[in-house]
Parts: structure tokens; sequence; C-alpha cells
């Protein structure tokens, strides 16, 4: 039984996807009467993704265009509000639509009134690039830097966002609690996520280590940042990333699995079988996958994600671990948390099961992610030497 909030009953790849919308309330970032107006008019029109970009699309320029009339009368926090409500709805709006020039340029849209909006309400929040080697080539990654207002040089943590959220999403929802604390984030598209695949084309890979030194090394170039205390933590899918990096990568003082992943490939396995059988407990749509792995099709993504395992990886972990798991998670199955746990060789490991009592029992605590992110927040202080006050 499901023991939340189902937008659209019976559509969980819709309901899921208002709920990335609604929950980004708490940050300023979303109006439940705006997502409410967009959610009436796609009633009669459940299941088709082009009326769904054309509602949130609609919205978010609506939105966007109240900022910049409070910007025109000098009201620059006002429209700051405006423009981070803006930008997630134009990224709620472009998540069904295929790859193509107009998902990049929704993202675009999305960006533009994200910079916007942060520079007048989270000034603390600031556009930073980290070199990272692909193909041989120098690039960088993109990434948010939420500076903790605390006397450096202090503790700081690298955050991953999962299949097909972005860091514009997790630097508030996850990263504005963990600055609270004390602890500066590092909220960064990796390979095959938020921007450095759409507008950059890098695909995922399996050894996430690579570009979690590289953000490692950055930060710890920086002087306000303790190079002993740099944690790295990853969302859904990044409940894989996450743990991989900590193993192959010792210097990481602490590690977060906001959703804990054990066999990224067997999980794909049981979800093909679930959309074969016209199953409606999907996530993401057709495209998803081989769009974030590079892959031509499923079949070729199930032949990669075969690297996508953490047996024989997680027993290499020896700093602080946490993982955090709903029990209604349909998503990832519960069983896949406790053997992540059971199978990490750190001393100190905890692996905590939100329940529908307690709220956030969804996947990533869809359903409640104040509670979520405040359990993140919390740990990385005691582990990394924030403040909890």
């Amino acid at each position: 039984m499901s023991h939340w909030f189902e937008y659209f009953p019976g559509h969980h790849m819709w309901s899921q996807g208002a709920m990335f919308g609604i929950e980004m309330q708490t940050w300023g970032a979303a109006a439940l009467g705006e997502i409410d107006q967009i959610g009436q008019r796609l009633k009669g029109h459940v299941g088709d993704n082009e009326q769904w970009w054309r509602e949130w699309t609609d919205m978010a320029r609506r939105i966007e265009g109240f900022g910049e009339a409070a910007e025109r009368d000098g009201r620059q926090l006002t429209a700051g509000g405006y423009y981070l409500r803006a930008a997630v709805y134009y990224f709620c709006g472009e998540r069904f639509i295929a790859p193509s020039e107009r998902k990049w340029e929704t993202y675009r849209n999305c960006l533009r009134c994200f910079r916007k909006g942060v520079a007048r309400r989270y000034p603390n929040i600031e556009r930073v690039e980290v070199p990272y080697v692909h193909d041989e080539e120098g690039t960088t990654l993109p990434a948010w830097l939420l500076k903790a207002d605390v006397k450096g040089p202090a503790p700081a943590v690298v955050m991953f966002d999962g299949l097909d959220n972005a860091k514009e999403l997790s630097v508030l929802f996850g990263g504005v609690e963990i600055g609270n604390r004390g602890i500066h984030v590092l909220a960064i598209d990796g390979p095959g996520q938020g921007e450095a695949l759409r507008l950059q084309g890098i695909p995922s890979r399996y050894d996430y280590e690579v570009p979690a030194r590289a953000a490692y090394d950055y930060l710890s170039r920086r002087p306000e940042i303790d190079p002993k205390r740099v944690g790295v933590m990853g969302f859904s899918m990044g409940g894989y990333y996450a743990p991989r990096a900590a193993a192959m990568e010792p210097r990481f003082a602490a590690c977060l699995a906001w959703g804990g992943h054990w066999d990224y490939h067997e999980s794909w396995v049981r979800r093909r079988k679930i959309m074969e059988a016209g199953g409606s407990k999907v996530s993401a749509p057709q495209f998803q996958l081989p769009w974030v792995l590079g892959m031509p099709d499923m079949d070729a993504c199930m032949r990669k994600l075969q690297d996508y395992r953490l047996a024989g990886v997680a027993g290499r972990i020896r700093c602080p671990f946490y993982c955090l798991h709903g029990e209604n998670d349909n998503i990832v199955p519960i069983e896949f948390a406790q053997k992540l746990f059971d199978a990490v060789g750190s001393q100190d490991k905890t692996l905590k099961v939100l329940t529908a009592h307690e709220g956030g029992s969804e996947h990533c605590q869809e359903d409640n992610r104040q509670v979520g992110a405040n359990l993140v927040a919390d740990w990385l202080a005691e582990r990394l030497g924030g403040r909890l006050a």
C-alpha cells in the first residue's frame, strides 16, 4: 500500500514529477497554488508528455514575467522569488521531453532564471566550474557552491544528483540545510547529470571516483575549506555514485547515500519487467536511461550497467557512512539499502529507514523532503564537525 499523496492517481511518473515541484516550496522555489493550476489543466491529459511540457513551461514563462516586472520596479527580493519558482517549473516541464534542442532550450531557461533567483535570494550560492578530464580532453563540470556562514577553513560536502534531477534542485533541497549547519556544499552535475549531460553531452560512467576526485581536488584548493573534512554524498542514483567514490577515493571523510543502491543493473532488470508488463510504477520515460548512459538502446544500457554494482566495492569504504531510505520506496527496493549497509567496510555506519509515520517513507523522501534534508544535514554536522544549533 502506498502512503503518499498521488497527485495523478494511478500515474506514478507524473505524480513523482509533480512532487519534485511541490516539495521545492520549502526553499521558496515553488508555490502549491501555481502547481495546482498546472495540475488542474493537466487532469484531462494524464500521460500526454507534450501537454505536460506545455503547461509547466507556460506557467514558468508567466512567473518569469512577473519577476521581470518586479525587477523593473526595483523589487529585487520579490523578483528573486519569482525567478526561483520559474526555474523549477521550467525544469519540471523539461523532465519528460525526449533529448532535443527544445529540451536543451527549456533547461537553458531554467538556468537563466535560477542564476537570477539565487543572486537575489541566496547570494551565498556561487556558480563554479570544476576542472575535469573527459575523453582525454580538459573540460569542466558545472556546479553551485553554497558557502556556509562560517569562519574557515570549514568542512564541505560534494553532492551528486540522481538519474533525473539536477544541481539547481539539490543545492536547495539538500544544500540549504547542510549549509545551515556550517558545512559548505558543492552541488555538482557529474557525468550523465543535469547540465553536464544536457549542454556538454557528457554521459554517465561507472567509475564515479573520477569526477568525485576532481570535485575533491577543486574543494581542497579553496582557502575556506578544510581538505581533511570533505564528505561525498549522492541522491537517488547518486546512492550508487557516492559509495563508489568513497570506496575508491580514501580522502573523503564521510559518505552519505540518500537512497541506498547496491546493484544498479539488477535494479533496471526489475524495472524493465515492470515496464514490459505495462506497469505504472516507473519513474522515468523510456528515453531516460539510454540518454543518461550514452547508449543507443536498452539492451546496450544493460550491458553497460554490468559495471554499476557495489559488490566487491562497498567493503573498501572506511570513512563514516550513512544511508537514508524510505520503507515504501518502490523505485529502489529496501533490500538494496540493506545489502549496501551490510557490505560497507566502515566501523561507523548507519542505515536509517523512514516510516510513513515519521514522514519521508517514499523514494528519497519525495513525499516529505524536509524530513530527509534535516536528517542528512544533522548526520553530516555530527561527522564532519558542523553545528547542530
